[in-house]
């Protein structure tokens, strides 16, 4: 590195509002976003420790490609033991966040401790100093409100990781919300409850300023613009990339839909008689037509080449909610048995000011209507069971705890989720691979740690599930570690030597054509090492019992890949 770029982590202690500045041990460098999040927790966390208590950690760490505006390939991930699986969980987003440490040369930001005062704070970092803020009148306040006056504090150039008042409440749903290039707080860290781990720090909000920072130094320029051009020519001429550029995420409706995959009214029918009135074709179509500021194609990065992100506006053209995705409409959408894009949106605006997961909100949702606190199809109940959430009641707090929560306690056995996590809107009866991945990643229920969805196989049969969820796995782990968006997969794999390229050019390695899957395989170990101390087990790498007796419409398919396959799908690196 160069000599004027210091790269360092970031300790802050929220109890003694200490902030110190630290070389990278050696066994970090070479690990970025979800792989130093798993050494870090491994080398720092009691793994038996309560996820909200004392010893409890939050990470921010972005990417190994993090800070070149290189297509889908600057996220951050956050990372911490999770108050809902009590495992090791990884959260990344787009947005600004992830650029502005990386310019300030922070290879990862600890928080730790606990503070004895209940005040909240908000923490400004910059290079030239830190500031603690009493944060008393954003309490209660939603994200949409919180974000700008923060902006109007500390100034339009600012990144910020922000809290709802899910995250103050520390419910288990409640995520850690980013800014967009367009400075709105649409990005967030979502799943696994690490926005209540940061309210159990405190703090309402960070805030980074990067002034005086720099991009990080490239040791070979050339190799890297090189390496850079190939990807970025993979990425655009990629047909799956044109797909998701014209109809975002919710192109996958109709696919699912087909697949007999697309969870309806609580995961009871795989197709949903009203999926065109969902789907990402009619989304497309409804954009167009309305204007204004609606947008079918937007970043969520800047520099994004695929921006399958969206902007979704009303009938009069002005926002909704940016953005509307594809498991978002099937959890608030078919899974509630609504078929309503404008009613969804504006559930999703909703949840995101509160500052929750949408997955596991909708799936908490759907397990109320199973108990008769709602009927299917019915909106405006709800948006009442969302504002309960909102306001904090006793059955606000149940659903915001998320789909196992309300399971247990409304007794009902129909739960989508696996390792205490609301399965993500695929199936897994009919997609078994993804269910696989449901069952054995470290993440639970989570598409994220490797959909199977494009992969080339018969996704009803149990054969082959476990070599597909595998390699997704694994794939997906490294894309992670390099801060890349699950998107950029499909330019990656049509030019293969990219990964190699960018990191050896990058920092100078020697890494070989396995680079991705070296970083994954570590990622993963790191991860399961973690989870094991703990206390998991293979008994906990299992579906819902349901799921492998309660057949699914129209197929009539139940879960039934063997579980000593799925056992073994990582015995070589245990």
């Amino acid at each position: 590195m160069a000599a004027d770029y210091d790269l360092k982590v970031w300790r802050v202690n929220v109890r003694t509002q200490t902030v110190t500045k630290e070389p990278v041990p050696a066994s970090w460098e070479r690990l970025g976003g979800r792989g130093l999040l798993a050494r870090i927790l491994l080398d720092e966390v009691e793994p038996t420790c309560e996820p909200l208590g004392q010893k409890s950690k939050l990470v921010f760490a972005p990417g190994l490609l993090v800070g070149h505006m290189l297509s889908a390939s600057d996220r951050l991930s956050v990372g911490a033991k999770s108050p809902m699986s009590g495992g090791f969980r990884e959260s990344n987003s787009g947005g600004s966040t992830g650029l502005h440490m990386t310019s300030m040369g922070i290879k990862a930001l600890i928080l730790e401790d606990r503070p004895t005062d209940p005040a909240f704070w908000t923490l400004y970092l910059s290079l030239q100093e830190v500031r603690w803020s009493r944060a008393d009148d954003l309490v209660g306040v939603g994200v949409y409100e919180t974000a700008p006056r923060l902006l109007a504090e500390y100034g339009n150039k600012v990144a910020i990781s922000l809290l709802g008042p899910g995250g103050e409440n520390q419910l288990g749903t409640a995520g850690i919300q980013n800014l967009d290039k367009e400075r709105i707080p649409g990005r967030i860290n979502a799943r696994g409850g690490l926005g209540a781990v940061m309210g159990s720090k405190r703090l309402k909000a960070i805030v980074f300023n990067d002034a005086g920072g720099q991009k990080p130094p490239i040791k070979d320029p050339e190799g890297f613009k090189k390496a850079q051009k190939a990807y970025t020519q993979a990425v655009l001429a990629h047909p799956v990339s044109q797909t998701y550029r014209d109809y975002g995420t919710a192109a996958n409706v109709l696919v699912c839909d087909a697949l007999g995959a697309l969870p309806t009214r609580n995961f009871s029918s795989g197709t949903f008689e009203q999926a065109e009135s969902v789907s990402g074709e009619h989304m497309r179509d409804l954009l167009l037509k309305r204007g204004g500021e609606s947008n079918t194609s937007h970043a969520c990065m800047a520099g994004c080449t695929i921006r399958c992100s969206n902007i979704f506006g009303g009938d009069d053209g002005k926002t909704i909610v940016s953005p509307l995705e594809y498991e978002t409409i099937g959890l608030l959408g078919p899974n509630l048995g609504i078929a309503d894009l404008d009613v969804i949106g504006r559930m999703n605006w909703q949840i995101n000011d509160i500052g929750l997961d949408t997955i596991d909100v909708g799936a908490a949702l759907g397990v109320a209507c199973d108990a008769g606190l709602m009927t299917w199809g019915d909106s405006a109940r709800a948006l009442e069971l969302i504002d309960e959430i909102r306001r904090n009641t006793p059955v606000g707090r149940i659903l915001g705890m998320g789909a196992t929560m309300a399971g247990k306690v409304l007794g009902i056995e129909r739960v989508p989720a696996t390792k205490g996590i609301a399965m993500s809107a695929y199936d897994p009866r009919a997609i078994k691979g993804t269910g696989v991945t449901f069952a054995t990643s470290t993440q639970g229920g989570d598409h994220t740690s490797g959909l199977t969805l494009r992969v080339k196989i018969d996704h009803r049969d149990p054969k082959g599930q476990v070599a597909a969820s595998r390699t997704a796995q694994i794939n997906i782990a490294g894309y992670d570690t390099l801060g890349a968006c699950i998107m950029s997969g499909f330019g990656y794999a049509t030019s293969p030597d990219a990964v190699r390229d960018l990191l050896n050019a990058r920092y100078g390695w020697n890494m070989g054509d396995d680079a991705l899957q070296v970083l994954g395989k570590e990622t993963i170990r790191l991860e399961r090492e973690f989870n094991r101390r703990a206390g998991f087990t293979k008994a906990h790498d299992r579906m819902p019992e349901w799921m492998t007796r309660e057949a699914l419409p129209p197929y009539n398919v139940v879960f039934d890949v063997p579980q000593d396959e799925m056992d073994n799908i990582f015995s070589d690196l245990d």
